[in-house]
Order: structure tokens, then sequence, then C-alpha cells
């Protein structure tokens, strides 16, 4: 199954930060770049640096030029994300692009890969969660309440990576079809945001 395939590049993503556990460490991908395992991999890798820098923002003592530019890093991954995105759901518009789309097909609320997306983020949760189940310096009440919550990320994987094979075998069946929608994120660009049109020239 597709989910259980890029579960498992996820957990290889994130064991290898958490080896260094820096965000300023130096990226290299293992897999080749025609390989869907590379846009998994790279996915995954931005997904779990925003994830260290989003817990370094909410530093109460931080300073505001650091905060300044980590918010900007903050932004500039989310693009980066958003990009990786729309390359994996090329990918499945290219596998299944020679598929006899049936007369009766939908189009499902989400596209592949941002299903993908959210399974990455879950990767994340379970991971962070579960060495929150494993301290050895927290509360019996901390370690049960976060045992808690594990079970309900656990039991969120089990669905949404059925829903993801699912929905890729209905488009490879023709029983739905997908489009990929550019996000035109406007507050990156120049020319639509109006304070950075302001500032040109």
């Amino acid at each position: 199954m597709f989910s259980d395939f890029a579960y498992k590049i996820f957990q290889e993503s994130i064991d290898t930060y958490h080896l260094k556990d820096d965000v300023h460490q130096e990226f290299s991908n293992p897999y080749s770049k025609d390989k869907i395992e590379h846009l998994l991999y790279r996915k995954n890798w931005i997904d779990t640096v925003q994830w260290h820098y989003e817990d370094i923002i909410r530093d109460p003592d931080i300073e505001p030029v650091v905060a300044l530019d980590l918010k900007r890093k903050i932004d500039a991954s989310n693009q980066d994300r958003t990009d990786l995105v729309e390359f994996i759901d090329g990918y499945f518009l290219n596998k299944y692009q020679s598929v006899q789309v049936m007369d009766s097909a939908t189009i499902n609320t989400e596209s592949p890969a941002w299903a993908i997306d959210r399974l990455s983020i879950l990767a994340l949760k379970i991971y962070h969660m579960q060495e929150e189940v494993n301290r050895k310096d927290a509360s019996p009440e901390h370690i049960q309440k976060c045992s808690e919550k594990l079970a309900v990320l656990l039991e969120q994987k089990k669905d949404l990576s059925t829903a993801i094979d699912q929905l890729l075998a209905d488009i490879e069946a023709g029983e739905k079809y997908m489009k990929v929608y550019k996000q035109m994120k406007m507050y990156n660009d120049d020319e639509l945001n109006p304070v950075l049109r302001g500032q040109k020239g």
C-alpha cells in the first residue's frame, strides 16, 4: 500500500534528523531525483525542520531579531512544502494519465498529495508524542495523558492511511479523478502583496 510505503520514508527522515536534532544541519537526500521516494523524503524533512522552528520561535525569551529571522524561515519553509506537495501530485497525475475516467467519476475534497502531507505531519506528531510517553522525568499523569493522545494519533494514522489508499485505488479504477490547483499564495509575491509591491524600485 502506498501509505505504508510513504510512512516508512517519513520515519526514515525523522529518525535521520534526530540523530543530530539540529535545524541547521546539512540536508542529504538518500534517494535519486527520479524516484518518488526522493520527493517524499524531502517533503518530510521540510516538515521536520519546520516542526522544530515552531518550537524555537515559541521561546518566551527569544530575541525579536532572531524571532523575525525565524519567522521568515518558516514562511520560506511553507512555500517549499507547498511546492513539494504539487510535485508529488504531479507524480500521481503522470502515473494515472492513461486511466479511462468513468462518466460518473467524482473529485475528492483534497488531492492525494495533500492527504499525504497530512500523513507526514501525523508521523511527526506520533514520533514526538512517543517521546513524551517515554520520558523518565515526567509525572505519571503526564505519561498517562500522552499515552491516551498517542492512541488517538495511531488511530488517525490507520484511518488516514486507509483513506489515502482507497483514494488512489479509486483514481486508478477511474471512479475518481484529480486535478492540481496551484496554491497561488499572494503574500510571497511582490506583484500581489501590496506591501512588497510598494517596496519595488
